[in-house]
C-alpha cells in the first residue's frame, strides 16, 4: 500500500501544537495534594494553582462552622423570635442572591413544609422564588427593589425577615432590611466576611467571618438547620 506525505504545513502545525502543550506542562505541572492526618483550627495550606486538597478543604468548612459557636446566643435569639412570630399567627420571609437565594428557599421550605416529622405547615414565604414578579420589578424598578418591594407588599408588624448575604454588599438585601425596618417587620441576617453594608441593618447578626464564599455558604446551612431544630419542637406540639 504506498504511503501518503504529509504536507510541510501539516507537519508544522502537529510540531507547534506538541511544542505548545510540552511548554504548559513545564509552566503549570500538574500537582499532587498530599492529605494531612490531623485536623487544625489554622487556615489551610494552599496547593499549586490555589486549589485544595479534599482534605484541606474539609479542615476549612470544619473552621468556618465552629465559628458558629462564637454565635450561640445570637442564633438562640434568633430562634425565639422566629418561634413568637409563627405562633403569634405571623409568618417569616427569606431572601438572598445566587447560591442564598437557594438557602432563603431552603428554610422557607422547612418551615412551610416540615423539618423533620409531620407537622401542619406554619408560612414562610421565599422572596427570591417567583421569577415573574422578580423579573417584572427588576424591569420595571430596579433589581436593587426586586426583595424591597415584596417586604412592602407582604411585610406586616410581627413578621420576621431571614436575608442572607455571603459579602454584605448586595444592595438588594440592603434595600429590603431597610424596608422591613420602615414597616416595623423584625430581621435576621445571615452575613459573611465583615459584614458588609448589610452591618447594622438587621435587628439580629449572624456573621461568619471567614473570607471564602462557599465556606460560609456552609456555615450558613448549618446555621438555618440549627434554626429549624430550635424552633421545631414548638412548631410540633402546636400541630
Amino acid at each position: 500500500m504506498p504511503q501518503m506525505e504529509e504536507s510541510p504545513l501539516f507537519v508544522a502545525v502537529v510540531a507547534f501544537f506538541c511544542l505548545w502543550h510540552l511548554w504548559n506542562f513545564v509552566r503549570h505541572p500538574p500537582s499532587i495534594c498530599v492529605f494531612q492526618l490531623e485536623f487544625s483550627d489554622a487556615p489551610p495550606q494552599r496547593c499549586a494553582h490555589s486549589f485544595m486538597s479534599i482534605q484541606a478543604s474539609l479542615e476549612d468548612a470544619i473552621r468556618a462552622i465552629r465559628m458558629i459557636t462564637a454565635l450561640e446566643a445570637d442564633v438562640e435569639r434568633a430562634a425565639d423570635r422566629l418561634r413568637t412570630a409563627l405562633l403569634s399567627g405571623h409568618k417569616v420571609l427569606t431572601c438572598g442572591n445566587g447560591g442564598s437565594a437557594a438557602d432563603s428557599s431552603h428554610f422557607a421550605t422547612e418551615i412551610a413544609c416540615r423539618f423533620i416529622q409531620d407537622r401542619r405547615p406554619f408560612p414562610a414565604i421565599s422572596l427570591s422564588a417567583e421569577g415573574g414578579l422578580l423579573t417584572a420589578t427588576g424591569n420595571d424598578y430596579s433589581f436593587d427593589e426586586v426583595f424591597a418591594r415584596q417586604v412592602m407588599a407582604y411585610g406586616q408588624p410581627g413578621d420576621v425577615l431571614v436575608a442572607l448575604s455571603t459579602s454584605g454588599r448586595s444592595p438588594n438585601v440592603v434595600r429590603a432590611l431597610e424596608q422591613a425596618r420602615a414597616q416595623g417587620v423584625s430581621s435576621i441576617v445571615l452575613l459573611g466576611r465583615d459584614g458588609g453594608r448589610c452591618r447594622g441593618l438587621g435587628e439580629i447578626e449572624l456573621l461568619v467571618p471567614h473570607d471564602t464564599t462557599a465556606r460560609i455558604q456552609e456555615a450558613h446551612k448549618v446555621i438555618i438547620h440549627l434554626l429549624c431544630e430550635l424552633i421545631e419542637p414548638a412548631l410540633q406540639k402546636a400541630s
